[in-house]
Protein backbone atom coordinates (compact mmCIF):
# COMPACT_ATOMS: atom_id res chain seq x y z
CA UNK A 1 0.00 0.00 0.00
CA UNK A 2 1.69 3.70 -1.01
CA UNK A 3 1.65 6.30 1.68
CA UNK A 4 1.03 9.57 0.51
CA UNK A 5 0.56 11.45 2.64
CA UNK A 6 1.07 11.67 7.04
CA UNK A 7 -1.28 12.94 9.18
CA UNK A 8 -0.17 13.55 12.93
CA UNK A 9 -1.66 14.14 16.51
CA UNK A 10 0.33 16.82 18.24
CA UNK A 11 0.87 15.91 21.75
CA UNK A 12 2.78 12.51 22.79
CA UNK A 13 3.41 12.84 19.04
CA UNK A 14 4.97 15.28 17.90
CA UNK A 15 5.93 16.49 21.23
CA UNK A 16 6.70 14.74 24.11
CA UNK A 17 3.22 14.39 26.22
CA UNK A 18 4.48 14.53 29.50
CA UNK A 19 7.39 16.79 29.58
CA UNK A 20 4.69 19.40 28.32
CA UNK A 21 1.29 18.13 29.69
CA UNK A 22 1.91 17.24 33.10
CA UNK A 23 3.93 20.44 33.86
CA UNK A 24 1.03 22.36 32.25
CA UNK A 25 -1.69 20.28 34.56
CA UNK A 26 0.03 21.16 37.60
CA UNK A 27 0.31 24.66 36.80
CA UNK A 28 -3.16 25.17 35.51
CA UNK A 29 -4.78 23.57 38.93
CA UNK A 30 -2.45 25.67 40.89
CA UNK A 31 -3.99 29.04 39.21
CA UNK A 32 -7.46 27.87 39.68
CA UNK A 33 -7.09 27.03 43.21
CA UNK A 34 -4.78 30.58 44.41
CA UNK A 35 -1.96 27.88 45.41
CA UNK A 36 -4.08 25.62 47.55
CA UNK A 37 -2.19 22.63 47.27
CA UNK A 38 -4.86 20.40 48.72
CA UNK A 39 -7.36 22.11 47.13
CA UNK A 40 -5.53 21.16 43.76
CA UNK A 41 -4.79 17.70 44.87
CA UNK A 42 -8.53 16.96 45.66
CA UNK A 43 -9.16 18.41 41.94
CA UNK A 44 -6.15 16.73 40.43
CA UNK A 45 -7.24 13.13 41.68
CA UNK A 46 -10.87 13.74 39.66
CA UNK A 47 -9.18 14.54 36.69
CA UNK A 48 -6.35 11.70 37.02
CA UNK A 49 -3.57 13.97 37.98
CA UNK A 50 -1.46 13.19 40.85
CA UNK A 51 -0.22 16.72 42.11
CA UNK A 52 2.92 15.26 43.86
CA UNK A 53 4.08 12.84 41.46
CA UNK A 54 3.12 14.82 38.58
CA UNK A 55 2.01 11.64 36.90
CA UNK A 56 -1.37 11.05 34.57
CA UNK A 57 -3.46 8.09 35.41
CA UNK A 58 -3.94 6.40 31.76
CA UNK A 59 -8.02 7.26 31.91
CA UNK A 60 -7.23 10.80 32.42
CA UNK A 61 -9.59 13.62 30.52
CA UNK A 62 -6.43 15.46 29.91
CA UNK A 63 -4.57 13.03 28.06
CA UNK A 64 -7.19 12.63 24.84
CA UNK A 65 -9.54 14.91 25.67
CA UNK A 66 -10.58 18.23 24.71
CA UNK A 67 -10.31 21.61 26.64
CA UNK A 68 -14.28 21.86 26.38
CA UNK A 69 -14.24 18.32 27.96
CA UNK A 70 -11.40 19.24 30.29
CA UNK A 71 -13.62 22.52 31.68
CA UNK A 72 -16.81 20.06 32.10
CA UNK A 73 -14.57 18.17 34.35
CA UNK A 74 -13.08 21.11 36.54
CA UNK A 75 -16.53 22.64 36.57
CA UNK A 76 -17.69 20.56 39.54
CA UNK A 77 -14.35 22.09 41.66
CA UNK A 78 -14.35 25.93 40.27
CA UNK A 79 -17.05 27.63 40.07
CA UNK A 80 -16.04 29.93 36.86
CA UNK A 81 -18.32 30.25 33.41
CA UNK A 82 -16.47 27.55 30.70
CA UNK A 83 -15.71 30.29 28.36
CA UNK A 84 -13.30 32.09 31.14
CA UNK A 85 -12.48 28.62 32.41
CA UNK A 86 -11.19 27.38 28.88
CA UNK A 87 -9.89 30.68 28.02
CA UNK A 88 -7.70 29.88 31.32
CA UNK A 89 -6.23 26.46 29.81
CA UNK A 90 -6.05 27.54 25.90
CA UNK A 91 -3.83 30.68 27.78
CA UNK A 92 -2.06 28.18 29.64
CA UNK A 93 -1.35 25.73 27.16
CA UNK A 94 0.16 28.85 24.57
CA UNK A 95 2.91 28.85 27.06
CA UNK A 96 3.36 25.11 28.00
CA UNK A 97 7.08 23.47 27.60
CA UNK A 98 7.13 21.70 24.44
CA UNK A 99 10.07 19.01 24.18
CA UNK A 100 10.05 17.72 20.49
CA UNK A 101 9.98 13.69 19.95
CA UNK A 102 12.96 14.18 17.94
CA UNK A 103 14.27 17.00 15.86
CA UNK A 104 10.57 17.99 13.68
CA UNK A 105 12.83 20.20 11.32
CA UNK A 106 15.00 17.60 9.44
CA UNK A 107 12.18 14.72 9.82
CA UNK A 108 9.68 16.62 8.29
CA UNK A 109 11.70 18.69 5.68
CA UNK A 110 12.68 14.70 4.63
CA UNK A 111 9.07 13.75 4.38
CA UNK A 112 8.15 16.24 2.26
CA UNK A 113 11.18 15.90 0.14
CA UNK A 114 9.75 12.33 -0.27
CA UNK A 115 6.44 13.62 -1.36
CA UNK A 116 4.36 13.10 1.46
CA UNK A 117 1.39 15.62 1.95
CA UNK A 118 1.91 16.68 6.04
CA UNK A 119 -1.21 17.23 8.81
CA UNK A 120 -1.70 17.71 12.23
CA UNK A 121 -5.29 16.69 14.23
CA UNK A 122 -4.97 17.51 17.33
CA UNK A 123 -7.56 17.40 20.26
CA UNK A 124 -6.13 20.30 22.07
CA UNK A 125 -7.58 23.75 20.56
CA UNK A 126 -6.41 25.17 17.16
CA UNK A 127 -4.28 28.05 18.58
CA UNK A 128 -2.44 27.06 20.93
CA UNK A 129 -1.70 24.20 18.43
CA UNK A 130 -0.43 26.56 15.90
CA UNK A 131 1.57 28.29 18.63
CA UNK A 132 3.46 24.94 19.39
CA UNK A 133 4.18 24.45 15.95
CA UNK A 134 5.36 27.87 15.06
CA UNK A 135 7.73 27.70 17.94
CA UNK A 136 9.21 24.66 16.87
CA UNK A 137 9.13 26.29 13.48
CA UNK A 138 7.12 23.51 11.42
CA UNK A 139 3.92 24.88 11.02
CA UNK A 140 4.62 26.05 7.65
CA UNK A 141 6.00 22.06 6.89
CA UNK A 142 1.83 21.15 7.06
CA UNK A 143 -0.84 21.66 4.91
CA UNK A 144 -3.23 21.49 7.40
CA UNK A 145 -4.04 22.30 11.04
CA UNK A 146 -7.24 21.23 12.81
CA UNK A 147 -8.22 21.50 16.85
CA UNK A 148 -11.05 20.22 18.28
CA UNK A 149 -12.50 23.54 17.36
CA UNK A 150 -11.67 23.80 13.86
CA UNK A 151 -15.17 22.76 12.78
CA UNK A 152 -13.86 19.21 11.64
CA UNK A 153 -15.17 17.22 15.12
CA UNK A 154 -12.50 15.85 17.07
CA UNK A 155 -11.11 12.00 17.67
CA UNK A 156 -11.50 9.29 18.23
CA UNK A 157 -14.42 10.27 15.72
CA UNK A 158 -13.26 9.76 11.62
CA UNK A 159 -14.03 13.50 10.91
CA UNK A 160 -10.62 15.16 11.30
CA UNK A 161 -8.73 12.25 9.08
CA UNK A 162 -11.25 12.50 6.48
CA UNK A 163 -11.27 16.21 6.55
CA UNK A 164 -7.69 16.05 5.92
CA UNK A 165 -7.60 13.41 3.02
CA UNK A 166 -10.79 15.63 1.81
CA UNK A 167 -8.11 19.12 2.05
CA UNK A 168 -5.35 17.30 0.40
CA UNK A 169 -7.71 15.19 -1.86
CA UNK A 170 -5.98 12.37 -1.42
CA UNK A 171 -7.62 8.66 -0.69
CA UNK A 172 -8.04 7.78 3.10
CA UNK A 173 -6.37 4.26 2.01
CA UNK A 174 -3.07 6.57 1.17
CA UNK A 175 -2.91 8.42 4.35
CA UNK A 176 -1.56 6.91 7.59
CA UNK A 177 -2.44 8.28 10.91
CA UNK A 178 -0.02 8.80 13.34
CA UNK A 179 -0.46 8.90 17.26
CA UNK A 180 -0.15 7.96 20.98
CA UNK A 181 -3.42 6.97 21.71
CA UNK A 182 -6.53 5.06 21.38
CA UNK A 183 -8.03 7.75 20.17
CA UNK A 184 -5.67 8.68 17.40
CA UNK A 185 -5.25 5.04 15.91
CA UNK A 186 -9.95 4.31 16.28
CA UNK A 187 -10.28 7.72 14.48
CA UNK A 188 -7.70 6.35 11.39
CA UNK A 189 -8.57 3.20 11.52
CA UNK A 190 -12.73 4.22 11.09
CA UNK A 191 -11.26 6.54 8.12
CA UNK A 192 -9.91 4.20 6.69
CA UNK A 193 -6.26 5.10 7.16
CA UNK A 194 -3.60 3.34 7.75
CA UNK A 195 -2.54 3.71 11.50
CA UNK A 196 0.70 3.99 12.93
CA UNK A 197 1.37 3.90 16.77
CA UNK A 198 4.25 5.83 18.68
CA UNK A 199 5.39 5.48 22.39
CA UNK A 200 6.22 8.95 23.40
CA UNK A 201 2.52 9.29 24.81
CA UNK A 202 1.19 7.50 27.89
CA UNK A 203 -0.25 3.94 26.21
CA UNK A 204 2.13 1.39 26.39
CA UNK A 205 3.24 -0.67 23.09
CA UNK A 206 0.56 -3.61 23.89
CA UNK A 207 -2.47 -1.18 24.50
CA UNK A 208 -1.37 0.76 20.98
CA UNK A 209 -1.20 -2.95 19.22
CA UNK A 210 -4.83 -4.00 18.39
CA UNK A 211 -5.37 -0.37 16.91
CA UNK A 212 -2.20 -0.12 15.00
CA UNK A 213 -0.55 -1.33 12.09
CA UNK A 214 2.97 -0.93 13.13
CA UNK A 215 4.26 0.40 16.78
CA UNK A 216 7.04 2.60 16.14
CA UNK A 217 9.14 4.08 19.43
CA UNK A 218 9.03 7.42 18.13
CA UNK A 219 8.31 9.21 14.71
CA UNK A 220 11.76 9.15 13.64
CA UNK A 221 11.30 5.58 13.08
CA UNK A 222 8.83 6.42 10.36
CA UNK A 223 11.42 6.76 7.25
CA UNK A 224 12.58 3.23 7.82
CA UNK A 225 9.16 1.69 8.21
CA UNK A 226 7.78 3.72 4.75
CA UNK A 227 11.06 2.63 3.10
CA UNK A 228 9.44 -1.38 3.92
CA UNK A 229 6.21 -1.01 2.40
CA UNK A 230 8.12 -0.20 -1.39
Amino acid sequence: MTIKALLFDKDGTLFHFKATWEAWTHKVLLRLTNGDVDWATRIGHDVGFDMEAQEFAPDSVVIAGTPAEIVIALQKHVDMPSGELERILNDEAETAPQVEAVALVPLLNHLRERGLALGVATNDAERPARQHLQSAKVSDLFDFISGYDSGNGVKPDASPCLAFAHHIDVPAMHVGMVGDSLHDLKAGRAAGMKTIGVLTGVATRDELHPFADVVLADIGEIPAWLDQLV
